[in-house]
């Protein structure tokens, strides 16, 4: 297995675990937008324009979302 490969490896590997616990904070929401940023990255390195190009269309849905939780704990009241 080249670099290239268990780079890829990990990012899919690092996404699906931020992915499964993405309930518990709007932390582990970033991690996968981090995730995606880097399948997006492997994607594009290994020659796969159309995998890059969807991981980063991933990687903007997920940032937003993560934003978007955020604000919305930021206007909870802290019970």
């Amino acid at each position: 297995m080249d670099a290239l490969t268990a780079f890829g490896l990990f990012a899919v590997t690092f996404m699906l675990v931020c992915y499964v616990l993405e309930d518990r904070a709007p932390f582990w929401t970033f991690l996968f937008a981090l995730g995606c940023l880097m399948g997006s990255a492997y994607g594009f390195l290994q020659g796969a324009w159309p995998f890059g190009a969807v991981e980063l269309i991933w990687f903007v849905v997920a940032l937003r979302r993560w934003v978007g939780l955020r604000t919305k704990a930021r206007a909870e009241p802290i019970a």
